[in-house]
């Protein structure tokens, strides 16, 4: 049996380590991606009350985080999308357009009653295969 070892992320590794997570984790061809929210580099909020702009930021880290594991969004087979706004996001949702340009791909899209801070209005997980 081939046993392969886990290749750990982090994009804020003090954030990260103060919050308990890694913001990826490889194994093999898989990539799981910790959901990314619009926070500085010290993990405060940004872009308070702006949806839409708090969505461009989450996708800018995760862009990051893809670099890394040299990949795109084109190697995203699940997104999940969390929002403390369904009727907000929805509105701005055709933004992902320019983000998924061959293909989207396969996820949720859920309404929470919040996330890690109340300045958060969304949340973005994704599951990655690097061919």
């Amino acid at each position: 049996m081939n046993s392969e070892k886990p290749e750990y992320f982090s994009l804020r590794p003090e954030v990260e380590k103060a919050y308990g997570y890694s913001h990826a984790v490889k194994i093999g061809n898989s990539i799981k991606v910790s959901g990314a929210v619009s926070m500085d580099d010290e993990g405060g909020p940004t872009a308070v009350g702006d949806l839409l702009q708090q969505m461009k930021n989450c996708y800018s880290d995760l862009e990051k985080v893809l670099a890394h594991y040299g990949c795109s969004f084109e190697d995203v087979v699940v997104e999940n999308v969390f929002t403390t706004d369904m009727p907000a996001f929805l509105e701005h949702a055709a933004y992902r357009n320019s983000i998924y340009t061959q293909h989207f791909p396969t996820g949720t899209w859920l309404e929470v009653k919040g996330l890690a801070l109340p300045e958060f209005l969304i949340e973005i997980e994704l599951e990655v295969h690097k061919a």
